[in-house]
């Protein structure tokens, strides 16, 4: 019998919640979800309770975000190594992880491969929890050496909340959230890449791992000169022209231009005082300007939102006030401007 009969089915906004997974006290049924979603494990509800599970998939793709409560006190135990980063962030109740057999200070934590994990949670808890393959964090650690990484990444499982940077790539996770419950991800596949490429960047930046000093600093045995920086600049310009509607970043551009990710931000900043990331959103303001007057005038069909989500722009208030920065008017306007049909 399934986790999850209609009487039972949590609602949320007044539908059906479509991501839940499971709920409801099926040992075996739940275990058999979150083998096949994570790993392989070992489940066992301790003192005889009565499991009342919570499982739902928030979103799917590169970075999957999940939530889990188990309704009981549990003990999981993956069985076998970790090919992938498990981030759990608690929103109730309370746990313990252990990894290479000493009890974290904090269930705030990341594990992954190199880590030998177990975790007991209690009753109430319930976690926001992040997959991130291996392979994904390995192309973003390539991406910043110029070439793959020699063994997994193996981070500080504990995250320290106390520091800005940490709260604030948690608040990511947070609005991450909500982007993937609002269904924005179906509408503009731009943002979520972006987004997926941003939490997982972020985490290599704020949270310590062997790596750290390589992966942030410049590449290579010397900095490049002026003309060469300059000349990067160039090709990473180039490069977001003809790139703009993929879903590419920094580094991206930085492979394209042949220099380190923070070689080409020192570049933009030094020559165009902006960096790469605020360089692209121009060029995808000026793309969505030149789509608004096509509408305007009767070349194409569509409307504000359609052309925003297009070019990666998910939230039209930050839309709008870039867009009348540059253009001197609301992207509306652009569309009622009468003179547009004629000019």
């Amino acid at each position: 019998m399934s986790g999850i009969d209609e009487d039972v089915r949590l609602r949320r906004n007044g539908s059906v919640d479509e991501s839940l997974l499971f709920r409801g006290g099926d040992v075996e049924e739940l275990h058999d979800l979150i083998s096949k979603r994570f790993a392989p494990n070992r489940m066992k509800v301790l003192h005889d309770n009565r499991l009342d599970g919570l499982f739902r998939c928030t979103h799917e793709g590169p970075v999957g975000l999940y939530e889990l409560g188990y309704g009981a006190e549990v003990d999981v135990r993956p069985g076998a190594p970790l090919d992938f980063y498990n981030v759990h962030i608690p929103l109730a109740g309370d746990g313990t992880v252990t990894v290479d057999g000493k009890p974290l200070r904090s269930a705030l934590s990341i594990v992954g491969p190199g880590h030998e994990v177990s975790m007991r949670w209690n009753e109430e808890s319930r976690n926001r929890i992040l997959i991130i393959p291996r392979e994904v964090v390995d192309e973003a650690v390539s991406a910043r050496l110029g070439g793959p990484p020699d063994s997994a990444l193996v981070f500080e499982p504990v995250f320290d909340d106390r520091t800005a940077p940490t709260r604030v790539w948690l608040g990511l996770v947070e609005r991450f959230a909500e982007f993937a419950e609002a269904g924005l991800p179906a509408l503009s596949p731009l943002a979520l890449t972006h987004f997926e490429q941003l939490l997982v960047n972020g985490l290599l930046d704020i949270q310590p791992h062997a790596l750290a000093s390589a992966v942030t600093g410049i590449s290579g045995t010397a900095r490049a000169s002026g003309a060469a920086v300059l000349r990067a600049v160039h090709r990473a310009r180039e490069f977001c022209t003809e790139h703009a509607h993929e879903p590419i970043g920094t580094a991206d551009m930085a492979r394209a231009a042949g220099v380190a990710p923070r070689t080409l931000r020192d570049g933009f900043r030094r020559h165009l005082d902006t960096t790469p990331l605020a360089y692209l959103r121009t060029v995808r303001l000026g793309l969505a300007h030149r789509d608004l007057t096509a509408v305007a005038k009767g070349l194409a069909r569509g409307n504000v939102t359609e052309v925003a989500l297009r070019w990666g722009f998910t939230h039209l208030g930050r839309f709008t006030a870039g867009y009348r920065q540059a253009y001197g008017e609301t992207p509306s306007q652009t569309l009622r401007r009468t003179d547009a049909r004629s000019a």
